[in-house]
């Protein structure tokens, strides 16, 4: 697996992820498929994500004999899900690495203006000394994304990396725009917004469709 880099914008790159991809944008795939697919999907994106997961040196016995090694330093990582869809991707995450801990911060995007709005904040403690993974499948507007990140850095938070499925450019623009030192790792680069601030060509709500709900 390879991952282009440009612009601290990282995309994944593998005939795997453009598979998994796809069956995440079919707009037939129904939930229990997609909810898995996107599992799956989220191992290969955490290994970049977690490129630069600190470690320490330990001494370990093999069976064989005692050598030196690394493990994960302290305080472990934190991954951070914006709620509801951002647990589709963490519980991913936490899977590959369940040494981390988890946090939930719910933020919404008003389908009238395409702002987000703050409702829920659920993080461990020692926030200023972890590394933190924060994780939306989407990347659209990036509005959810920016209070996020302000939330985490008001917080003392230096080190983050935001994950998603999908992002658009005018999401990585907005992103960037402020925090130009956060890494967006993702599995795909897409073309555009459509008017309403949905990612073209996408794959829809990803809450929707990891939990089957239809909006009214």
């Amino acid at each position: 697996m390879s991952v282009h880099t440009q612009n601290n914008v990282h995309v994944l790159v593998h005939p795997l992820v453009s598979h998994k991809l796809a069956i995440l944008r079919a707009k037939e795939t129904p939930p229990h498929h997609f909810r898995q697919t996107l599992h799956e999907l989220s191992w290969l994106l955490a290994f970049p994500a977690l490129q630069k997961l600190q470690v320490t040196p330990v001494e370990v016995q093999t069976p064989l004999e005692s050598m030196m090694a690394e493990t994960m330093c302290d305080p472990k990582p934190c991954l951070v899900s914006i709620l509801r869809a951002g647990n589709g991707l963490i519980d991913g995450f936490s899977q590959i690495c369940p040494e981390a801990s988890v946090g939930h911060l719910g933020l919404y995007r008003d389908h009238e203006t395409a702002k987000p709005i703050s409702y829920y904040s659920s993080l461990p403690d020692k926030m200023e000394t972890r590394q933190v993974i924060l994780g939306d499948p989407m990347l659209a507007t990036g509005g959810s994304a920016v209070m996020a990140i302000e939330t985490l850095q008001s917080m003392g938070v230096k080190d983050i990396v935001f994950a998603c499925l999908v992002a658009a450019p005018e999401g990585v623009a907005a992103v960037h725009g402020q925090f130009p030192d956060v890494p967006i790792v993702t599995a795909a680069l897409d073309r555009e917004l459509n008017g309403m601030s949905y990612i073209l060509p996408g794959l829809g709500d990803a809450g929707d469709r990891i939990y089957g709900t239809v909006r009214s």
